[in-house]
């Protein structure tokens, strides 16, 4: 098997196509998705966004969600875990705020619920689990971003 100077891949590995790693890649830009799968002809290809993205759908309760993981990443005395409203994650999954991508969210901040109404969706092994609110209150703090990985236990918002 002969092999090209500077060139790591073999004569039968399959060549990726740039512009359906670009294409993947607008995609998750434009749906907020985190992460996108495609494969083809045997080779498979994942693209997958860490960290922060910057808001893509545009919807108003995304501006004020940073200030209170800030605030809580900065003042670690104020531990959302002891607060007697805390709504925590009750299991492993992806957090959604809203029923479908662009679609206003379940509750923003100072949305007065109802015990029993949806505050969030939580998808765990593809399917979507509504999250009721344990109390009724007004929303004072949402701890999580839309398409966040949560953990079991997880503080999600906080109702007072």
């Amino acid at each position: 098997m002969a092999r090209k100077p500077g060139n790591t891949a073999t004569a039968n590995a399959p060549t990726v196509d740039h512009d359906v790693i670009r294409e993947l890649a607008k995609l998750l830009d434009e749906t907020g998705l985190t992460e996108i799968e495609y494969e083809r002809d045997g080779v498979s290809i994942r693209v997958a966004r860490h960290g922060v993205a910057p808001a893509v759908r545009g919807r108003p309760v995304e501006a004020p969600i940073p200030a209170p993981a800030a605030t809580t990443a900065a003042a670690p005395t104020a531990d959302p875990m002891q607060h007697p409203g805390l709504v925590a994650s009750p299991m492993v999954g992806t957090a959604y705020l809203g029923p479908a991508p662009g679609a206003r969210p379940f509750v923003e901040l100072g949305s007065a619920v109802k015990a029993g109404e949806t505050l969030i969706i939580i998808e765990a092994m593809k399917t979507m689990n509504q999250i009721p609110s344990p109390r009724s209150g007004t929303v004072l703090q949402i701890l999580v971003e839309d398409g966040q990985p949560v953990e079991y236990g997880e503080p999600l918002m906080i109702i007072e």
